[in-house]
């Protein structure tokens, strides 16, 4: 509250220089900013547990440099504020330069920004649109995951899997954990290996393209021949 007494006390005393009309507009900017970096969530490793228990999540990755990163912030704050108040979603930033960047290292991210959602256990890459618009009504389709202590929020399949999964020694749990991570890793890196192909086939494409244009003009010399047309043509008309 401090600072946006200390920002409308500095436009007040400009209202003799400034005229009124501005002065309004600058004042609801002013305080649209301070309030949604008010409702701004910022999570770090220590703050995760406590902060997602129980809700679905959509959370932007971010580094402070990164320009993508602040041409979102606008839209990503406001959506921070619209969900403020929600028990079931939670929307928040992660820094992965400052505080957040074990936690980035933790989940996997790879740059900037990096937004995932769904359970807090189980984060999803999203790929969809940066827009405000498009990024509400994702969020408002999110719903909390099973809660396998309590078996809140779990479908009856949810309830087979787990009872199947309760089977398994301690030790089978983590070997899962481990292929799942080292099966997302591979279909990362095939992903990466098959643009690689398709970057140098493009390149390869290109430098063909521009070695037959040049070909095509050297053969042609179509400049010349354009202005040789043009010349016999002016002196018919004479």
């Amino acid at each position: 509250m401090i600072g946006i007494n200390r920002c409308v006390n500095f436009l007040n005393k400009r209202n003799g220089t400034i005229s009124f009309p501005i002065i309004h507009k600058m004042k609801s900017v002013v305080f649209a900013i301070l309030i949604a970096s008010a409702n701004a969530i910022e999570l770090t490793k220590d703050t995760w547990e406590e902060k997602t228990a129980g809700k679905a999540v959509f959370v932007k990755f971010f580094a402070p440099w990164c320009g993508h990163c602040k041409r979102m912030k606008p839209a990503w704050d406001s959506l921070m504020t619209d969900f403020a108040d929600s028990e079931s979603v939670l929307v928040a930033d992660v820094d992965c330069i400052e505080a957040g960047k074990s936690l980035c290292e933790k989940v996997g991210v790879k740059g900037f920004p990096t937004i995932k959602y769904g359970d807090p256990d189980d984060l999803q890459d999203y790929a969809g649109s940066r827009e405000k618009a498009e990024l509400n009504k994702f969020a408002d389709g999110l719903k909390p995951g099973c809660i396998v202590d309590t078996l809140e929020n779990c479908s009856d399949e949810h309830k087979k899997i787990l009872e199947e999964l309760k089977q398994k020694k301690i030790e089978d749990l983590r070997v899962l954990v481990l292929a799942e991570a080292k099966e997302r890793e591979q279909a990362h890196t095939d992903f990466k290996t098959e643009v690689d192909k398709l970057q140098n086939a493009f390149e390869e494409l290109s430098k063909k393209k521009e070695s037959t244009l040049e070909d095509v003009k050297s053969r042609y010399n179509v400049g010349f021949v354009k202005q040789l047309i043009k010349l016999s043509e002016n002196k018919s008309d004479l």
